[in-house]
């Protein structure tokens, strides 16, 4: 009988425009988007040139300081753009897609005969060691290290997340060779947390330790999971990897190539009620075609790849990153004039503190909330006042992680539990904090601030 963790401390937002479990056509893009930003860790070194013709799986930059680990090509085409920022940084490569997709032939493999080296070679030159991140700091793993254990959130539980048991319905024994090929890189355990509620395809999961969750978002960030199961000492190192990911690994074992073809979930309160639904897409799509005619009109929104809460913003015209599936819309905000502002009793309004009497409706959980994009309110100096406590499930005390990651005091840093986080589980703390500050930013440069100096 798998383990239950009752997560007390969160807070599930409520929002309207969830996804129906219907998938619909495809999403077909002209071009796609490969973004080195995407891959925490990754110092990028171009592969390719302007006008170069690739194969779907192809190398399109690997890493300068560890040249095994390469980032492939979505799809088949010709290399359009090479668009770069301040200081010649690399922003993304773009490839016009060709009618047909080939694909880079790398020869099924059975999993249960290699040897945990030959697949991690296999995945490395597939570019999907790439999409394996490791705790701690929250980057892409390094192929000669053995991860003491490895995790998989089996949930989603962030806002208008889609459903992954939707997800990986008919892939089933795709998923399973994944999580069989993950089970052969470590000498510890697989964990693949599941949701308590319906779980039934997960639940028959082999060679994996389940570990069933209870509570409020963030229970399916797998930091959370990881903290609660057996946390990161330092030292140590733990690898994660996104589901999605696990049935794109089962894929490549099974079929000898590198697809990253998943469904996307439409979602969000902008979207309108008949095409919010599932999309099969692959990574670096453009959502032009996926959101055109299909959004409210007139009026300025907010596209994001991702949940609402750790996200990516993108334009109208914008790609799927590599991590999502799920595409959000949901209005900017700007053209909104509130008569009295704060002062109207705020019936329809959201709120955590119990600013506004919607919490006397017992309307959390029952009524959906349609929130824009505005911060609401102004940014100022840090409150110590326990509000990122209450909805932080995590063993850490996030105000003086916080402070010392702003000093960058690596002693106080490593004390308070640096070693366990990602800046998503600092993303419900930014949701409810006064003082509108960027968390997750900050963990994120503390992070590659921290792995410089101890590299």
């Amino acid at each position: 009988m798998a383990q239950t963790i009752k997560i007390k401390k969160g807070l599930d937002i409520n929002l309207k425009g969830k996804p129906q479990e219907v998938t619909k056509e495809a999403i077909c893009s002209q071009y796609y988007t490969v973004f080195p930003d995407d891959y925490d860790g990754f110092v990028p070194k171009i592969a390719v040139k302007q006008g170069d013709l690739v194969l779907a799986g192809a190398p399109v930059m690997y890493d300068k300081n560890r040249s095994d680990i390469k980032v492939v090509s979505p799809v088949s085409g010709e290399v359009t753009a090479i668009n770069r920022g301040e200081k010649r940084k690399l922003l993304s490569i773009v490839i016009k897609s060709e009618d047909k997709i080939q694909h880079l032939d790398f020869g099924a493999k059975d999993v249960n005969t290699l040897s945990p080296e030959t697949i991690k070679l296999s995945l490395a030159n597939a570019g999907l060691l790439a999409l394996i991140k490791q705790r701690p700091y929250d980057i892409i793993v390094n192929p000669q290290d053995t991860p003491r254990d490895i995790f998989v959130s089996g949930f989603y539980s962030a806002p208008l997340a889609p459903n992954l048991e939707y997800l990986i319905q008919g892939q089933e024994d795709e998923f399973q060779t994944g999580l069989d090929a993950l089970a052969r890189l470590t000498d510890g355990d697989v964990y693949l947390g599941i949701s308590n509620s319906k779980s039934n395809t997960l639940r028959n999961a082999k060679n994996v330790k389940i570990v069933e969750f209870e509570g409020p978002h963030p229970a399916g960030n797998v930091g959370v999971q990881i903290n609660h199961i057996k946390p990161v000492n330092k030292g140590e190192i733990v690898w994660t990897v996104n589901p999605q990911d696990v049935l794109i690994i089962g894929r490549f074992f099974s079929k000898g190539i590198v697809d990253l073809t998943r469904l996307v979930a439409l979602s969000g309160s902008e979207v309108n009620d008949s095409y919010r639904a599932y999309y099969p897409m692959i990574a670096g799509a453009c959502i032009e075609n996926l959101v055109k005619n299909r959004v409210t009109e007139h009026t300025q929104l907010r596209y994001i790849s991702g949940n609402v809460l750790s996200g990516t913003q993108i334009a109208s015209d914008g790609a799927l990153h590599v991590h999502d599936n799920q595409i959000t819309v949901i209005p900017e905000g700007n053209e909104t004039n509130e008569f009295l502002g704060w002062i109207m009793p705020g019936l329809n309004k959201f709120s955590v503190s119990k600013t506004y009497p919607a919490f006397l409706l017992k309307a959390f959980g029952k009524k959906e909330y349609e929130i824009d994009a505005r911060i609401q309110g102004g940014r100022r100096a840090m409150i110590m006042s326990n509000e990122w406590d209450n909805v932080f499930p995590m063993d850490i005390m996030p105000e003086f992680l916080i402070r010392a990651i702003i000093a960058f005091d690596i002693d106080k840093m490593e004390n308070l539990g640096i070693y366990e986080i990602a800046p998503e589980d600092f993303a419900l703390c930014e949701f409810v904090d006064t003082s509108k500050m960027e968390l997750q930013l900050i963990v994120r440069k503390g992070l590659d601030l921290l792995y410089k100096e101890m590299s």
